[in-house]
């Protein structure tokens, strides 16, 4: 399966946030699709249309993600 990269640092460790803060580390797949690291992690309450890079300060839409 292939991976997105962040647009700025090119690696491809991301996560999301939930209201409280919370963060779930996730890997956003070539088609867009946001998917937990953990496969038995819960997605329910974190915001999938904002991802964070863990590698730079970079976070957005993962449809602004790149392929290379």
């Amino acid at each position: 399966m292939r991976k997105l990269l962040c647009p700025q640092c090119k690696i491809t460790g991301m996560y999301v946030k939930n209201a409280n803060g919370e963060r779930l580390l996730v890997y956003i797949t070539k088609e867009g699709n946001v998917i937990p690291k953990d496969s038995a992690a819960s997605i329910e309450g974190f915001d999938m249309t904002e991802v964070f890079c863990l590698g730079c300060s970079w976070h957005g839409s993962p449809k602004q993600l790149k392929l290379i």
